[in-house]
């Protein structure tokens, strides 16, 4: 069997003349950046809005305008969609499972996922392959390919837009959305910032201000995709996933072509599968406890682990935060038929 090509085997020298283009094209994007309307920033010292999403300027927004430029899509592409820390490393491991399954169907003693991180076997576009220069070769990885992204629906290439390429997309409780960036960028904020507290970040929530935020706005736009082309996207729920993963799992599969097969079911492949991916199990493995995804940089693997639950925001929430959020989400989803009832505090709201 053929060795795994994870994205950081994409990093590969390229002719000087090739890598002075890149070069310049990149400190066009900066020239660019360095004119779009700022605020301030969760792990880094600020966010640059553009195109009516917020972006961290160095990581992910240079990466954003590559995709949108230059990305050339493959019709065999599978491409993941979510906003950060919706269920994002959780969907990677179930689809790269699913679309692997006869290539790897020993889950637990010789599976990738025993040995990677998701974030390196599924790399985010413009935060690993293109998040700056030097830039990743995709054209190295072997079809089909997997690929992550936390760009709005409205914003990805036409080329991906067109295409027959399926996009899922998994969305999540604001709530607890927030409550989990929140504690995720605790940890990644470098040390020399200023403390940005749970006030002061929910604040910022609310007004959109987030990496690839606002949330309602890129979680819509997924939506009414998957509405209007359901064949194409796919709209997910983490909630739903964590109520029915196994439901859940194989409805990916059919969306993606994969469908099990009626002797897989009896063999217990989507148990394992779902097993294999569960946050109990990929929370524990060595890899993601004390591992670093090396794609890009050097990130600790378990800071993408907290606790993987539905309702954390019970713990940390006032009922004045609960309110403010729970009004937000029924303004924005009012009328556009995506039911998000169970994300509703019954006992603060009106709704």
């Amino acid at each position: 069997m053929a060795a795994l090509i994870t994205a950081q085997n994409c990093f590969v020298p390229r002719p000087k003349e090739e890598e002075e283009e890149i070069e310049r094209i990149y400190k066009g994007y900066r020239d660019i950046m360095a004119t779009l309307p700022k605020y301030r920033g969760w792990s880094t010292l600020h966010l640059c809005q553009y195109q009516g999403f917020w972006f961290q300027p160095k990581i992910g927004l240079e990466g954003v305008m590559w995709v949108q430029q230059r990305f050339k899509p493959r019709p065999t592409d599978v491409y993941l969609a979510t906003n950060p820390k919706s269920g994002t490393t959780w969907l990677k491991a179930i689809v790269f499972s699913i679309m692997n399954r006869k290539r790897y169907n020993n889950f637990t003693t010789d599976h990738p996922l025993l040995k990677f991180s998701p974030h390196e076997v599924v790399p985010f576009m413009e935060l690993d392959l293109f998040r700056t220069t030097p830039i990743a070769d995709p054209e190295i990885l072997p079809s089909p390919r997997i690929l992550a992204t936390h760009i709005a629906y409205n914003m990805l290439p036409e080329s991906i837009q067109n295409s027959s390429c399926p996009i899922v997309y998994i969305c999540r409780n604001p709530k607890d959305v927030f409550v989990s960036f929140w504690q995720f960028s605790v940890k990644m904020r470098p040390k020399d910032l200023p403390e940005l507290s749970f006030e002061e970040a929910f604040d910022l929530f609310c007004h959109g201000v987030t990496p690839c935020g606002p949330f309602w706005d890129q979680a819509l736009g997924y939506w009414k995709a998957s509405v209007e082309f359901p064949n194409r996207v796919l709209f997910l729920k983490y909630e739903d996933m964590k109520t029915e993963p196994l439901l859940c799992t194989k409805r990916i599969a059919e969306f993606l072509g994969q469908p099990f097969s009626l002797q897989e079911e009896e063999n217990g492949i989507v148990q394992e599968i779902v097993k294999l991916c569960s946050f109990e199990s990929m929370s524990n493995l060595e890899v993601n406890r004390n591992g670093k995804s090396r794609v890009r940089a050097e990130v600790k693997n378990d800071v993408f682990f907290r606790q993987g639950k539905v309702g954390d925001w019970k713990n940390h929430l006032t009922d004045e935060m609960i309110e403010r959020l729970d009004q937000i989400t029924k303004h924005k989803f009012d009328g556009t038929g995506l039911i998000v009832d169970a994300w509703i505090d019954h006992h603060t709201s009106d709704y």
